[in-house]
């Protein structure tokens, strides 16, 4: 997409359109997936000497990788329209999505593996798994703190809010909430790292409320109205603040 030229109104649909309904998908995803994670972070020791859920388990897997593939989306699609706004900052946030992404994936792994250790389990070495076990839902706890409990206040947060309140491509009040609620999240996210604050604890809790509001909004306002059609990144319009290749003349 070239910087100049405008975007055809169209064009400009497709685009949020397609970016909302991601949103949403990673909503529901990440949502359901820890839901029907429970019984194994709840107890995993208890897990592995139990029957186990292993169906449940896998389909909470397989909405993460949902989850992962829309994640990746949601700073792809929208991509050539933020990068007028600001090249680095756009680029940025397609990066700190990918990060996300990776601790993700580990806790992906992390869950699975005691899933592989309850199908392997005995009453020999049902101890011994059950200690791996713990250590394997802790990691998937940590990699829960460190990439949507962290990286997300930086990239979806910070990243995007900037990029959405100076592109006015949706309202500014919306997108304050993006830059009041990335903040609280990072400042939650060390908190609890620093054991200021449990995981899931009241502080963590009010901090992610900008942030879940912001993120639903970024679902919910694309689908129903669009981007803005006046933004001025839509009619080629340059901005002041921009990164050099889109600078004025």
């Amino acid at each position: 997409m070239d910087y100049d030229r405008p975007v055809p109104p169209e064009e400009s649909r497709r685009i949020s359109l397609t970016f909302g309904v991601l949103y949403l998908i990673t909503f529901v995803t990440s949502i359901a997936a820890l839901w029907l994670y429970q019984p194994v972070l709840d107890d995993p020791a208890g897990y592995i000497a139990g029957a186990g859920h292993d169906n449940r388990i896998f389909l909470g897997a397989f909405l993460e990788l949902i989850l992962i593939i829309a994640n990746i989306g949601t700073a792809v699609v929208p991509y050539p329209l933020l990068k007028r706004q600001n090249e680095a900052c756009a680029l940025g946030y397609v990066t700190a999505r990918i990060m996300e992404c990776t601790f993700i994936l580990a806790g992906i792994l992390s869950v699975l593996t005691i899933v592989s250790l309850q199908q392997n389990a005995s009453s020999a070495n049902e101890g011994t798994y059950g200690s791996i076990a713990y250590a394997a839902a802790a990691t998937k706890d940590w990699t829960f703190l460190l990439g949507p409990g962290f990286v997300v206040g930086i990239g979806n947060g910070l990243l995007l809010g900037y990029l959405m309140y100076t592109s006015g491509l949706v309202p500014r009040w919306m997108a304050m909430l993006g830059l009041i609620g990335g903040p609280l999240i990072i400042a939650s996210g060390v908190a609890v790292l620093f054991g200021a604050d449990q995981p899931g604890g009241t502080l963590q809790g009010l901090a992610t409320l900008p942030e879940f509001v912001w993120e639903l909004l970024l679902g919910i306002y694309p689908i129903v109205w669009g981007f803005r059609p006046d933004a001025p990144i839509l009619s080629g319009t340059r901005r002041r603040g921009a990164s050099p290749a889109v600078a004025p003349a």
